[in-house]
C-alpha cells in the first residue's frame, strides 16, 4: 500500500499547530536594554490563520520559549490554543490531543528546528519553512518555498485548504469570481 499524498493527508487535518521562532517569526529575537523583546511576524502568515480559522480549521501554537510578544500576538489574531512550556514538545503535544479529543492524523505541525522533531514525527501532515535545520527538512511531508516569519505559514493554510476544497471558494469570495 503506498503512503498518503501530501494533499490526502492535508485533507484530514482538523488543526493546524505551529512553532513560533523559526515559523511564525524568522528567529530573531530582540532584547532590549530593559530586557523587553520583539520579534518579526508577517502579515500576511497572520491573515492566513485569521481566514483558516473562520473557515473552521482550529490553530495553535506550541512554543518551547514562554514570550508576552507571542502570547500578544496571539490575541490579536484569536488564536485559542496557546501552549508555551518548559516540557518536552512531545509531551505537551499528547496533552493537547486528548484535551481535544484528536488523533495525530488530524493534526498538521510546521517545526524548523531539532526540539521539533519528535511532534513532526507523529503529526499526521509535517511541515516545514524553507530555512529549517537540514535534519528537518529531511523528515517532513512538505517543504514551504518561504522561509519562516516570511510567508511559510500562509503557503501552509494555503495547502490545506485547498486540499480540503476550500480555498478556491474563500478565493472567489474576494474577487467576485465564481469557484471553478
Amino acid at each position: 500500500m503506498r503512503p498518503p499524498t501530501t494533499a490526502a493527508r492535508a485533507a484530514r487535518v482538523r488543526l493546524l499547530l505551529l512553532d513560533v521562532d523559526g515559523v511564525l517569526t524568522d528567529g530573531t529575537i530582540t532584547i532590549a536594554g530593559d530586557g523587553s523583546e520583539a520579534k518579526r511576524f508577517d502579515i500576511k502568515d497572520g491573515a492566513a490563520l485569521v481566514w483558516a480559522q473562520r473557515l473552521g480549521l482550529r490553530v495553535g501554537l506550541l512554543s518551547a520559549r514562554p514570550s508576552p510578544v507571542t502570547t500578544r500576538r496571539a490575541a490579536e489574531l484569536r488564536i485559542r490554543i496557546v501552549v508555551e512550556t518548559s516540557q518536552p514538545k512531545i509531551a505537551a503535544y499528547e496533552q493537547l490531543l486528548r484535551r481535544l479529543k484528536i488523533g495525530d492524523a488530524e493534526v498538521a505541525y510546521m517545526g524548523d528546528d531539532l526540539l521539533d522533531l519528535p511532534v513532526l514525527r507523529r503529526a499526521g501532515l509535517s511541515l516545514a519553512p524553507a530555512d529549517a535545520s537540514a535534519d528537518v527538512r529531511r523528515q517532513v511531508h512538505h517543504v514551504t518555498a518561504a522561509g519562516g516569519g516570511r510567508g511559510a505559514v500562509r503557503e501552509a493554510v494555503e495547502l490545506i485548504l485547498e486540499a480540503q476544497g476550500r480555498w478556491r471558494a474563500f478565493v472567489s469570495e474576494w474577487t467576485g469570481e465564481a469557484a471553478p
